[in-house]
């Protein structure tokens, strides 16, 4: 048996501000679509509704309206405590946006990462290659023979130095 959506009450204030960013043509698309979906929501149209009406899969009004009643507890609660408009839209547009997406642990500590950068500025001609500036290969090479990574791959090494 399908579990009941979670009901949206939203204050005229909360109402106010995610009417302004769904309206907004310089807020990111997702979420002015989620401002809407959560309006929609406290207008009573179910999941199903809201998805037919938005032209999106059904799970997504269904996400986004259970992220809006774990979060409307302490929007509520700065909306009491007399958050201004400004903080308030802060807290709606965190409840609104991503989470945090698990990721990989990063390869190359910042110490090793920095080293490699140190590296890439100093002249090839200082390593006593016949060269007059690196290749990501040649890098790569020189960076394993120093000891400051055990391998990396010249690509990967190259995106490292671009980034930064």
């Amino acid at each position: 048996m399908a579990r009941p959506a979670p009901v949206v009450n939203l204050s005229a204030r909360q109402r106010r501000i995610l009417e302004r960013m769904a309206g907004s043509r310089t807020l990111a698309q997702r979420l002015v679509e989620r401002a809407r979906m959560i309006i929609s929501a406290h207008d009573g149209l179910s999941g199903t509704a809201i998805a037919a009406h938005m032209g999106v899969d059904g799970q997504r009004p269904r996400r986004w309206r259970r992220r809006w009643a774990a979060a409307a507890p302490a929007i509520n609660e700065a909306e009491s405590a007399g958050a201004s408009d400004r903080d308030l839209r802060t807290r709606i547009a965190e409840a609104l946006s991503d989470a945090p997406r698990p990721a990989t642990p990063p390869k190359f500590s910042a110490e090793a990462v920095a080293q490699l950068i140190s590296l890439a500025c100093e002249p090839p001609a200082d390593s006593g290659l016949p060269i007059t500036h690196w290749t990501p290969a040649e890098l790569a090479e020189e960076a394993h023979n120093r000891g400051i990574v055990e391998e990396i791959s010249p690509r990967h090494l190259d995106r490292l130095l671009k980034r930064g």
